[in-house]
């Protein structure tokens, strides 16, 4: 199974980060062979639509289940639609990507049955 992690840098040794369209790196871990690889964001940078391009990029990795700090509208609809799991970090820790990947792997993490954050709405 392959799961992704939003995370601050390319460890997950390193912070967790609660933005899924703006996390710095997507953290893949195969949990069957235990190897993983750490992604830079194509949402990071973007102007508009950041968790539209993170929630591609993560469908065309193949991967089952997400873990973050939130999801909106559109990761969410993007996310479901291939039938990824998202799952929700505790807010208010100082997390590693590793810290959070052993709560996912103890079942302590919330799944998100619906969009957690608000969508991005452009001035006019």
């Amino acid at each position: 199974m392959k799961i992704v992690i939003s995370t601050s840098t390319n460890s997950l040794d390193g912070p967790f980060d609660r933005r899924f369209g703006r996390a710095p790196f997507l953290s893949i871990m195969n949990t069957e062979t235990g190897s993983w690889e750490a992604c830079a964001n194509p949402g990071m940078g973007a102007a508009g639509g950041a968790g539209m391009l993170a929630s591609q990029f993560v469908v065309e990795q193949d991967v089952q289940a997400a873990i973050s700090g939130g999801y909106g509208p559109n990761a969410y609809m993007t996310l479901s639609a291939a039938d990824i799991q998202m799952y929700l970090a505790p807010a208010g820790k100082e997390l590693t990507g590793l810290e959070v990947l052993d709560l996912y792997r103890q079942g302590k993490l919330e799944q998100a049955a619906f969009p957690t954050e608000p969508g991005r709405r452009d001035s006019q």
